[in-house]
């Protein structure tokens, strides 16, 4: 159960309400009326809270868990116990994601201006914002409807950010374009100069970074990331991509459509990403390459080709996942012989 002094339940919930909510079927529909008060774990449920079964590997946790209610698909549900009420979904998970946040829906932020933020005379601010202390808006920023700038964030001058966006405490956002539904975790920098220089033995001499970053609709910045303007070529988060904490984009990087991109990630500039690509922890990406539609690159790989789209990736550097593990196979059948001749 979710610690009441940060997380405040709007339930409960009658399981035909979560059902609809969560665009499952109850599996009885004399179930539909039964109070469904929690959202927990398989392991730590009880006759109250509903879960979530995904992977037939974690079978044993279906069978002898004590939860009143599961989402589960249709194949597994005859593996549930008797004591549970079932909603049947396609996909369990999305659908208990969906379930728990209307439990727990984000909290609401005062409307208007606090009286200890600095908005600029020139900033166009709409009445439903949330502008919390400490927060210094520039000149000529425009905010949307219901989007929320959280403690001392600086958003610098000309920047619009749409509608129902949330940016938290200790950001710093500049030459940037914010699409609606955007939500940014704390202490992230958006639109800070690129890495870009001439190397001279006399003096490295910069160059000027003249380009924007642009966030599109329901992009998700996790805490700490750094996102660099542009240097001529703006910066693109397309629609629906998943960032997560501390990871690095240079500049004129553009990250397609709903792709993922976890934590410690850093890509070099020009780089492209096409949509739905999956960039494992720790990955690192040269610049100016091009990476496919649905690729995968996996954890702690090593970047410097491009990638066809859909292909899976491996190792520094980076192979094929196949190859890779074929090789690291090969490897260890080498070091085995030479341990018998020793």
């Amino acid at each position: 159960m979710a610690d009441p002094n940060f997380f405040k339940s709007a339930g409960p919930f009658r399981l035909s309400d979560l059902a609809t909510i969560s665009g499952t079927d109850l599996a009885s529909a004399g179930d539909g009326a039964r109070m469904v008060h929690d959202v927990g774990s398989l392991d730590t449920a009880d006759d109250t809270t509903i879960s979530f079964f995904e992977s037939a590997k974690y079978i044993d946790d279906l069978t002898g868990s004590k939860a009143g209610f599961c989402v589960l698909r249709e194949a597994h549900a005859a593996k549930a116990p008797a004591h549970m009420s079932l909603l049947i979904s396609k996909a369990p998970q999305k659908a208990y994601a969906l379930i728990a946040a209307a439990f727990y829906p984000e909290p609401d932020a005062p409307v208007g201006i606090d009286e200890r933020a600095h908005v600029d005379a020139s900033a166009t601010v709409d009445p439903t914002a949330s502008i919390a202390p400490g927060a210094v808006i520039g000149a000529g920023v425009q905010i949307g409807p219901e989007t929320r700038i959280g403690a001392n964030t600086v958003i610098g001058d000309n920047v619009r950010i749409g509608s129902n966006c949330r940016i938290s405490s200790n950001c710093s956002l500049s030459y940037c374009l914010i699409a609606d539904g955007v939500a940014i975790d704390a202490g992230v920098r958006i639109g800070e100069r690129g890495f870009g220089f001439v190397i001279d033995p006399k003096g490295h001499a910069s160059i000027p970074q003249l380009g924007r970053v642009i966030l599109e609709e329901g992009v998700s910045i996790g805490a700490n990331t750094t996102i660099d303007r542009g240097a001529g070529p703006d910066t693109v988060i397309r629609k629906g991509a998943i960032i997560d904490n501390q990871v690095q984009i240079g500049h004129n990087v553009e990250v397609g459509e709903s792709s993922v991109l976890v934590s410690q990630v850093g890509i070099a500039g020009s780089t492209k990403l096409g949509p739905m690509v999956m960039l494992g922890g720790k990955v690192g990406i040269a610049g100016h390459l091009t990476i496919g539609a649905g690729a995968q690159v996996m954890a702690k790989s090593g970047l410097y080709k491009d990638v066809p789209p859909g292909v899976v990736m491996a190792g520094l550097p980076a192979l094929p996942a196949r190859e890779y593990w074929r090789l690291q196979a090969q490897l260890m059948k080498l070091i085995e012989r030479k341990g018998d001749k020793t």
